[in-house]
């Protein structure tokens, strides 16, 4: 494959960044959440319905142009739920749902007034009639719609609808999330396509790391070559090097793991091992760079007000989110297996 990105990928990329530099604010005590400003900034601007298919009114592009966001996003450790409303819930029901649908939740979506949030586990179903509970829905505080993945089949929640509980939670880096709890509440069937939302997601989340470490990674080589240690700059200390330049690697084989897995779904070819890739590498490397920003940055690398302890903090809830390093190893042998 060619790696080498779009135009409209550039364009998104370039846009999201500058609209982000200029709405997104951070309070290291504060309680992160969901930036409304910078959510509907995106909206107005076209960032959310861009890479939506033209039916919608959008630019007719897909989710290799949605990780183009992702990344910005994760740049910006922006708290701002396009994975879930965009990436996954939005392309879910121009796909899979009918007019009515798109117009009563996606539309609302685009212009950045509602929310949309997924939850992929705990759940069934009985005659349409859906139970369960998830922890640590992202976005799903503020979420005014879930896709919730029973075996088998996804339903449409309304969030104000009868039997629905949701309590708000907060992850490491201050991020929103609900724990979400419904006792037989009726749901507007999508269809089996748990698998199709948890594959778009995981490259979402990888799409998302990449932009932290990316990011995180820059800031430290910023820092490297200006902090001096015994009258010289700690970048030209070997060990220094040597971290700096294992951690480009990493943010490398993030993109390219996470650009192939996109490229693979995106073809309609057999992707769940180059996504099984990607989280590996998100995970892995995400957790490796995190560290050594820190590491590099001395004491001002753990104190909670500094730049980088953000990076940190999101580099490792993603990296959480996506089960580990060695959980992929094993995912990944299962599926290069085959059936037994």
């Amino acid at each position: 494959m060619d790696f080498t990105p779009s135009e409209a990928s550039a364009d998104l990329a370039a846009l999201t960044r500058r609209l982000l530099a200029d709405k997104v604010t951070h309070d290291p005590h504060g309680t992160g959440g969901f930036d409304t400003v910078a959510w509907t900034a995106l909206g107005q601007a076209g960032v959310l319905d861009a890479a939506l298919p033209s039916s919608l009114g959008g630019g007719g592009f897909g989710l290799l142009e949605q990780c183009s966001v992702l990344t910005e996003i994760g740049r910006a450790v922006a708290a701002v739920p396009y994975l879930p409303s965009i990436t996954m819930a939005a392309s879910a029901l121009a796909e899979f749902g009918t007019p009515d649908l798109v117009d009563r939740w996606v539309l609302p979506v685009l212009r950045g007034e509602r929310v949309l949030a997924v939850a992929l586990s705990g759940f069934t179903a009985v005659a349409g009639r859906v139970s369960g509970t998830q922890t640590a829905v992202p976005f799903g505080a503020f979420a005014h719609g879930f896709l919730v993945a029973t075996p088998g089949e996804v339903f449409l929640v309304d969030a104000a609808g009868p039997g629905v509980s949701v309590q708000p939670q907060q992850t490491v880096d201050h991020a929103d999330a609900a724990l979400l709890s419904l006792s037989e509440v009726p749901g507007v069937p999508l269809g089996d396509i748990g698998e199709w939302l948890r594959l778009r997601g995981t490259v979402g989340v990888c799409a998302q790391q990449l932009g932290v470490v990316e990011r995180a990674l820059e800031l430290t080589t910023a820092y490297a070559a200006e902090r001096k240690q015994f009258d010289h700059v700690i970048g030209g200390f070997q060990a220094v090097r040597q971290r700096l330049a294992d951690a480009y690697l990493d943010v490398e084989a993030v993109r390219l793991t996470t650009l192939q897995a996109a490229w693979q779904l995106t073809s309609e070819v057999p992707a769940a091992p180059a996504v099984a890739t990607a989280k590996f590498w998100a995970a892995e490397a995400g957790h490796r760079v995190a560290h050594t920003a820190v590491h590099v940055h001395g004491g001002v690398g753990i104190d909670v007000d500094h730049v980088v302890h953000r990076y940190f903090a999101a580099a490792k809830r993603l990296e959480f989110q996506l089960g580990g390093a060695t959980h992929q190893l094993l995912t990944l042998g299962d599926l290069l297996a085959g059936p037994r």
